[in-house]
Parts: structure tokens; C-alpha cells; sequence
């Protein structure tokens, strides 16, 4: 199987993205959204748009501190602007809609948000207790589901490289996100942790089921040997090894070749489904989608090219220590 054969090469590979996406993150930051650091969000729509420069002008004579003006579409193809400010009071949002509407021909505001400061910090918490609610239930359920598998990788392993697998899938659209935000202007919002989560939930059944063959294949391919072993007291117990009749490599190859058919099947009428989205969708859709996009691919990769080679590397390893 090639992706065990050539396991350097992939390794290397994930190596690289996650380290450039960790740098991406770490140069460029997160531009957080008024969901996260509170504030109000105008989004009007014109027939005929005034310039963005003209917009900021009129914008700036209501002295409301750091604003900005974002160039956008609205779902009929129609020129709009995303205009961020501070949260607003009644009367400053009202003059900040007779300042837009007055400029260009046919405008109108389509949306307009506003959170304090207050939610935007309970926002954020939840957001970092969700993902971490996520990672530790997959963590639980891999431990309770490869208990008993220690020859010759222990289910801790799995469950480790499985959270491996995760970090590269969550690192390669959350650093898409970052250059969005650098070069574009995205903000991150609700829909950006939620396409984490589903990023999340998708990676790693993907992964667990690449396992799971692993796991049927073990059991095929081992026998058991049994041996009696007496305790202080007296306790006479049974203990039981295993010793695998196929090489481990051998075995997690075939586990690949077997469920990958269905990882890229599954990865493909995905990416269709997501792909509509991000063509047909609305503008608010759109920078989900894409991030649902991106964390497929990197999902797919991880689950064939990472967790299996690495399980793999890791077993070598043990092997290489013990002789």
C-alpha cells in the first residue's frame, strides 16, 4: 500500500502544513468578529454603489472611533458594503442609516447586528469549551473502543494519534481563515467555530473507521497465547499474548486499501454538497462553506496519508527500542 510504503514522504508532508499553518496563524492572527469582541454590524445594498472612499467619509463625520468599510455581494449579485463599527445606540444607528442611504441610488440596509461586549466574551468561552467538549469525547470513545489492543500499538496510541490527526485538521482551515482575514477582511464568527466542529466530527470518523479495519485485522491475524501466573495470595491468573502471524505493516496497508474507496467516496459527494453551497449560497454561507471545504480535503488527506503511516512509524519504533 502506498500509503505505507512511502510513509517518510506523507509524514513529511503533514509536517510541513502544519508547521506553515501554525506560522499563517501565528504571523497573521484571527480576525475576530463583533460575535466574539461585541460591536454593531451594518450591511446595506445598493443599485448604484457609492465608492468605498465616499462611504468611509460620510461614515467618519459621526466621530463613532474605529470603523470599517468591507466590499461585499448580496445574494442576487447586487454591490453591498459590511460596515463594523462599536456598538451602537438607537440614535447613532439611525444616523448611521441616513449617512448610507444617502449616499449611491437604490440603497437599502439588509442587516444590522449588535452585541455587547459582555456576550462576545460568553461567545468566545463557549466556543473554546465546545471544541474542547468535542476533543474529549473522541478521546473517551477511542480508549473505550481499541481497549485491548496493545500488540503491538496500545489503544493510548490510537487515541493520541488520532488527536494528531485532528490538530492538522483543525490548523489547515482556521490558517485559511487567517490569510481570509489578512488579505480580505474575514472575521471569524459562530459559523467558523461551528465549521470547526463539523470539521472535527467528520475527521475523525473517517479516521476511527480506518482503525476500526485495523483493529477487525489484528484480531484476524494473531494468535493467542496463554500462560498461568500465581500472585502473592495465592491468585492463580490467566494471562494472555498475542503474537501477530502478518507483519503490523502489513496489516494496517491492507486496513487502508480496504476503507479507502470509501474515505474518497465519501470525502467526494461531500465536497459536491459543499462546492453548491459555496457557488449558490448566500455571501453569509460562503466563508462557512469554504472552511468546510478546506478542513474535507484536509480530513481525507490525514485519514489515509497521516494517522495510518504514523501508527505504522510509531510501531517501527517500539520495534527498533526493544532490539
Amino acid at each position: 500500500m502506498f500509503a505505507i510504503t512511502y510513509r517518510k514522504v506523507w509524514l513529511i508532508i503533514a509536517a510541513v502544513i502544519m508547521i506553515g499553518s501554525a506560522l499563517i496563524i501565528g504571523l497573521f492572527g484571527l480576525k475576530q468578529g463583533i460575535d466574539f469582541t461585541g460591536g454593531s454590524l451594518t450591511e446595506v445594498v445598493y443599485e448604484s454603489a457609492p465608492t468605498k472612499e465616499a462611504l468611509e467619509a460620510g461614515i467618519s463625520t459621526l466621530a463613532l472611533g474605529g470603523t470599517s468599510v468591507r466590499e461585499s455581494t448580496d445574494v442576487n449579485g447586487r454591490e453591498a458594503y459590511i460596515i463594523r463599527t462599536r456598538d451602537l445606540s438607537e440614535e447613532e444607528h439611525g444616523a448611521i442609516n441616513d449617512i448610507v442611504l444617502a449616499l449611491g441610488d437604490g440603497g437599502e440596509v439588509t442587516r444590522f447586528t449588535s452585541i455587547g461586549p459582555v456576550i462576545g466574551q460568553e461567545l468566545r468561552d463557549k466556543a473554546g469549551w465546545a471544541i474542547f467538549g468535542v476533543v474529549s469525547v473522541i478521546v473517551l470513545y477511542v480508549a473505550f473502543a481499541f481497549a485491548g489492543i496493545g500488540t503491538p500499538v496500545s489503544s493510548f496510541v490510537y487515541g493520541l494519534i488520532t488527536i494528531f490527526v485532528l490538530i492538522h485538521d483543525v490548523l489547515v482551515p482556521t490558517a485559511l481563515m487567517s490569510l481570509l482575514g489578512y488579505f480580505a477582511g474575514v472575521e471569524v464568527d459562530v459559523l467558523f467555530v461551528m465549521a470547526l466542529l463539523a470539521v472535527l466530527g467528520y475527521s475523525v470518523n473517517d479516521t476511527i473507521v480506518v482503525f476500526d479495519r485495523v483493529r477487525e485485522n489484528l484480531k484476524l491475524n494473531r494468535t493467542e497465547h496463554h500462560k498461568k501466573h500465581t500472585e502473592p495470595g495465592g491468585i492463580v491468573r490467566d494471562e494472555v499474548t498475542y503474537r501477530l502471524t502478518k507483519p503490523y505493516d502489513e496489516i494496517v496497508g491492507s486496513a487502508v486499501s480496504e476503507t479507502m474507496a470509501r474515505s474518497i467516496n465519501t470525502s467526494l459527494t461531500t465536497l459536491a454538497a459543499l462546492t453548491a453551497l459555496y457557488v449558490f449560497g448566500g455571501v453569509v454561507t460562503k466563508t462557512f462553506a469554504l472552511i468546510l471545504i478546506t478542513g474535507v480535503i484536509a480530513g481525507a488527506y490525514s485519514s489515509i496519508l497521516i494517522a495510518s503511516p504514523l501508527v505504522v512509524a510509531y510501531a517501527a519504533y517500539q520495534a527498533r527500542k526493544v532490539s
